[in-house]
């Protein structure tokens, strides 16, 4: 078994959610958001950078995916989403944690089939999936699906012969 971190980065709320892999089950452990608030760049970053040390102590996760940068509709709201992914994978980073990163087509595709889902066939996949009793928020849905993008790519190659090891953030 192993425990997966997904993180949905954003620069005033960053998602989060945290599931086992059994083969090929998944288990629903933890998920929530983590509210940077309208502060200073700085003290949202800090925020960030300790919400995710504070879920990564919790929970122990063995690998951490999260969602790749995306160009906005304009360059200052992709700046400020890489700030609040950087603070993320700093604190993973900081903890020795592996890193894996997916675009969000391949999520939305892993996760409900359709490259291009809507947001809320998304977070409706990720109810089913995970046998939640209501639909999470958007943020904490979106890092669910991240995780469970994570399961599924690492289970499929580890059925294929292809993963040996996991070594820097690498599935070998």
């Amino acid at each position: 078994m192993i425990r997966i971190l997904g993180i949905d980065p954003g620069f005033q709320t960053t998602g989060y959610g945290v599931i086992d892999l059994d083969g090929n089950h998944l288990r629903h452990v933890a998920h929530g958001a983590i509210t940077a608030g309208n502060g200073k760049v700085g003290e949202r970053l800090g925020i960030i950078f300790r919400g995710i040390s504070e879920v990564l102590a919790e929970y122990a996760p063995l690998e951490v995916s999260v969602e790749k940068v995306f160009m906005h509709r304009n360059a200052d709201s992709a700046l400020k989403l890489g700030q609040a992914r950087g603070a993320a994978i700093t604190a993973c980073a900081e903890r020795g944690v592996a890193v894996y990163e997916y675009t969000p087509n391949q999520i939305k595709q892993a996760t409900v089939g359709k490259g291009h889902a809507a947001k809320q066939q998304v977070q409706h996949m990720v109810r089913v999936l995970m046998c939640l009793p209501g639909p999470p928020r958007p943020d904490a849905a979106d890092a669910l699906a991240v995780a469970i993008c994570h399961g599924h790519f690492r289970e499929g190659l580890r059925r294929m012969g292809g993963v040996t090891a996991v070594r820097r953030g690498r599935l070998r």
